[in-house]
């Protein structure tokens, strides 16, 4: 049930996209993202942004072509 002390936690206003993480939400999540493998490349994405865009695919059920162009590149994520 929507409450007035409900309202605040679900507020996604000041996201991108609806689907985007909030910072409470990328706390929980970031721990479990493997660090990047040493000798390897350093990592040249935001790995909040690919999960971001993962999030947009599921949320939204659009096709992988249609991933909006200020997500990483659909390869990537």
């Amino acid at each position: 049930m929507w409450t007035n002390e409900n309202r605040g936690r679900y507020d996604r206003s000041g996201l991108r996209y609806p689907s985007d993480l909030t910072d409470e939400e990328w706390g929980i999540i970031s721990p479990l993202i493997p660090p990047a493998k040493r000798g390897g490349n350093k990592r040249t994405v935001v790995m909040r942004e690919v999960v971001n865009g993962l999030m947009y695919i599921l949320g939204t059920g659009c096709q992988w072509a249609a991933l909006p162009k200020d997500l990483p590149p659909r390869s990537t994520v």
